[in-house]
């Protein structure tokens, strides 16, 4: 489940308009570093070591199964052909990475689709209400306790914040004056040390390694 990139999505919905309050650009590097950061979390992909045979830093695509997500089956496939370094992988998957999220909230039911134009030639307008408030609430809620209540992050809303913070996002999806921008960027820069992730756990060390990796390829 790309889990990262679609509480992300569902995020920059959630306002009046019910469409993306980012200009394309910022929308489609954001959405490619959360699918990125979903096969991290996925232990599929991570960036390449020293003892490893391309370019250290570069992101590698690791063995196992087809993801069952069809909204991460595109970066991975891309990242399978050859390693990448981040800013060329983003500019790669993001292409279509607004597209793809899209479609996997609406094959889950998680939101609707509202046309606003119908082009032949031209790309079209739509809205996109969210039908089912429940995740998003619980999403809500975790993004802002850990920003603004200092409660612990899960690896999920740590990314989440990681990314909204890499692109300047936090007024896209919280509606912050420029004080509390400076406040969310100051808890995001604290939570982006680690202090969510279990050493022992494998997979929240492959994510906090490749959000490093990946974050400052967003801006």
């Amino acid at each position: 489940m790309a889990r990262i990139a679609e509480d992300l999505m569902l995020l920059l919905l959630d306002n009046p308009q019910a469409q993306p309050q980012l200009d394309r650009s910022r929308l489609g590097r954001v959405l490619a570093g959360g699918l990125i950061l979903d096969l991290a979390y996925d232990c599929r992909v991570r960036p390449a070591w020293a003892e490893d045979a391309v370019t250290p830093g570069h992101l590698i695509a690791l063995e196992g199964p087809m993801p069952m997500d069809p909204a991460v089956r595109p970066a991975l496939q891309l990242l399978q052909q050859r390693s990448l370094t981040p800013a060329a992988a983003v500019a790669k998957i993001g292409k279509q990475a607004e597209d793809d999220v899209l479609d996997q909230l609406l094959r889950t039911g998680q939101i609707h689709q509202i046309g606003l134009t119908e082009h032949k030639f031209r790309r079209n307008h739509y809205r996109w209400p969210v039908k089912n408030r429940t995740r998003l609430s619980v999403t809500r809620s975790e993004l802002l306790g850990a920003l603004f209540e200092r409660r612990s992050a899960t690896p999920v809303t740590a990314a989440v914040i990681g990314l909204l913070h890499a692109v300047g996002g936090f007024s896209a999806v919280l509606g912050l004056n420029d004080a509390g921008v400076e406040e969310a960027g100051l808890r995001a820069a604290e939570i982006g040390y680690g202090e969510w992730v279990d050493r022992s756990d494998t997979a929240q060390v492959n994510l906090e390694l490749t959000a490093a990796a990946v974050l400052p390829a967003l801006g």
